[in-house]
């Protein structure tokens, strides 16, 4: 047998128990995710492998095997599955919800340095100070990325902080020498889900994004609307009970003043609302001309 025929062979072997393994997971666990690769270096999806021992498997597979693997699986609304399957991808296999994933991997994901035609994520801002900078050269690049400096003790200061590159803009090869030499790393890197599957149900990225701060937000602005509501109509609870007696206490101690209702506690507002409308009617009775 030739050596060509053997290597055919070997490579035809490996790619038939590769659609056998994915085949087999797919059918032992509940949610399939659809992971982007790029930008992820092999040190990254090894730590990822490591968070995720125990709670999850990672393939990275050929799409033409995987939608192979996934038809023999046989599961659920693959056909729609296998519809978003574009660039390249690894093979999440988890026993954890979609939404738990999708915050474990951001929480995992790493900062690395801007290389030349990546995408800002976010505006870049390269903050006042010192920079440590001689200078010399590398002032042409401040400017032309629009950073105002300043010469001080044979240092480049950066007068402001100031926006080197809007988010959605291309990164520039000069601004990503220049920003290698501030340390700074806009680049967030790691897996990130494009489409998730969970016994059938199929979850766009965008549906398992969640953002925890908004939500603590919203969590928080609904309490307070609901405390607040409770305490108008004396609702009371162990959150709402000291300010609803306090609301009570306010309200019963204006109507005792109003009323001349003399009490321990009311007597200093009576007598200060008396002595003050007394004041008021001495002042306008000067203005008449009585004494």
């Amino acid at each position: 047998m030739s050596q060509q025929v053997q290597a055919q062979r070997e490579y035809s072997e490996k790619k038939i128990s590769t659609v056998d393994k994915i085949s087999k997971l797919s059918n032992k666990y509940p949610v399939i995710v659809v992971t982007q690769l790029s930008k992820v270096r092999s040190a990254q999806l090894m730590a990822v492998r490591k968070v995720l021992r125990g709670n999850a498997e990672i393939v990275v597979v050929k799409n033409k095997l995987a939608k192979l693997a996934l038809k023999k699986a046989g599961i659920k609304n693959a056909d729609e599955l296998l519809k978003h399957f574009t660039g390249q991808n690894a093979l999440l296999f988890s026993n954890l919800d979609p939404f738990k994933l999708f915050l474990l991997l951001e929480k995992n994901r790493v900062s690395l340095a801007a290389r030349a035609g990546d995408i800002a994520p976010v505006d870049i801002v390269v903050p006042a100070g010192n920079t440590g900078q001689p200078a010399g050269p590398v002032l042409s690049e401040f400017r032309e990325a629009g950073i105002p400096t300043r010469i001080e003790s044979g240092s480049i200061w950066i007068v402001k902080d100031s926006v080197a590159a809007k988010a959605g803009t291309q990164i520039s090869p000069k601004l990503a020498s220049l920003l290698s030499k501030l340390g700074i790393k806009p680049i967030r890197a790691g897996l990130s889900i494009a489409l998730a599957y969970e016994n059938g149900l199929i979850y766009a990225a965008e549906t398992v994004a969640i953002d925890l701060e908004k939500y603590r937000e919203s969590l928080l602005s609904g309490f307070a609307s609901s405390r607040a509501l409770a305490v108008y109509i004396g609702y009371v609870t162990k959150d709402t009970a000291p300010e609803i007696i306090a609301k009570a206490y306010r309200e019963a101690m204006a109507l005792a003043v109003e009323v001349g209702e003399i009490t321990s506690e009311s007597a200093p507002a009576i007598f200060g609302k008396a002595e003050a409308e007394a004041g008021a009617l001495m002042a306008k009775a000067k203005e008449k001309g009585y004494q």
